[in-house]
């Protein structure tokens, strides 16, 4: 039996906010969408330390640059999520999908 692909929960929700907010992928932006998502608010902790776990994973790629004015010039990292990320995260929806069709009986 191959092993299943599965990505924790907040991982896959984070890569799931951040590919729905890639015309803004900022970490502010990301815990706004989240806390829309989820019904629930997210520490900026969690949130920074899942994004470096992801990064390193090479699920998700930061890039740093310059802010505008709104930020005085301060620097901020732009997040993408990788075509790696991508393909964990259809790969870990596929594992729940199968798990989740085969307790749908069991649950109705």
């Amino acid at each position: 039996m191959p092993q299943a692909v599965v990505l924790g929960e907040f991982e896959q929700f984070v890569l799931s906010a951040l590919l729905l907010i890639e015309d803004e992928p900022y970490a502010l932006r990301l815990r706004e969408e989240l806390g829309r998502l989820t019904g629930r608010s997210v520490s900026r902790g969690a949130l920074y330390r899942t994004l470096d776990r992801l990064e390193s994973k090479g699920y998700v790629r930061a890039a740093v640059e310059k802010g505008g004015p709104a930020r005085r010039g301060h620097l901020r990292r732009r997040f993408t999520v990788t075509a790696r990320g991508r393909q964990m995260l259809r790969a870990s929806r596929d594992t729940w999908m199968a798990i989740w069709n085969e307790v749908a009986g069991v649950l109705d």
